[in-house]
């Protein structure tokens, strides 16, 4: 696992010319969302307190299921002696640990104003985030990671359209609670899946299923 997060955390320097038709679409997403962010808050997003309150509930649901499906899997496969189930439980929960330490290291890094703090201006490196820092999401960083391993792991189009069904929801209830700000989320997801999607590629053994 440690040597997992230095490639991780080395992983732009081993970007090549082909990476460009993901890079720069993202790039471009990113910078859009973070010029609309306060905007798409003060704006666009609701304010309503029960409303707000029953996104967060939902995202919170959706996150811990993204966390059980692992755990959940490797003890299927464990009873069943399904090799396939039980190298998705350690390796969803191999991304999971994984993603949630790049999601706290970032957030320790940026400081980011939450939406619900100074009128939605997402300032970052501001003393009043303390350690609530906006950016990234971590319940994004996670659920994508879970995501990838999952759907890296089973090729069914249902089971893919399940699991990343499942973290865009997380996602986008993050926004629809006022907990994060668009640009956290996308960025949170994309670094999630890459995560997840270098750890099935760095560890798998069982054939892909379909």
């Amino acid at each position: 696992m440690a040597s997992d997060a230095v490639h991780i955390f080395i992983s732009p320097a081993y970007l090549r010319p082909r990476d460009l038709t993901w890079l720069l679409p993202l790039a471009g997403a990113s910078g859009a969302a973070f010029a609309t962010d306060t905007h798409t808050m003060r704006d666009v997003v609701s304010r309503n307190p029960g409303f707000n309150q029953t996104a967060t509930n939902v995202s919170d649901g959706l996150l811990y299921t993204s966390i059980a499906t692992p755990i959940g899997m490797y003890a299927w496969g464990r009873i069943k002696s399904d090799e396939r189930s039980r190298e998705t439980g350690i390796l969803g929960s191999q991304a999971l640990v994984e993603a949630y330490a790049v999601g706290e290291l970032v957030k320790v890094a940026t400081f980011r104003e939450r939406p619900n703090v100074d009128n939605a201006r997402g300032d970052f490196f501001s003393s009043t985030s303390k350690l609530d820092s906006s950016f990234v999401s971590g319940h994004s960083l996670i659920a994508w990671s879970s995501a990838a391993v999952i759907a890296g792991e089973y090729h069914n189009p249902w089971a893919q359209l399940g699991v990343y069904t499942a973290a865009t929801g997380v996602s986008l209830t993050r926004v629809l609670g006022q907990q994060h700000f668009p640009s956290d989320v996308l960025i949170g997801s994309s670094v999630g899946w890459l995560i997840g999607h270098y750890v099935y590629r760095a560890h798998h053994h069982v054939p892909r299923t379909k």
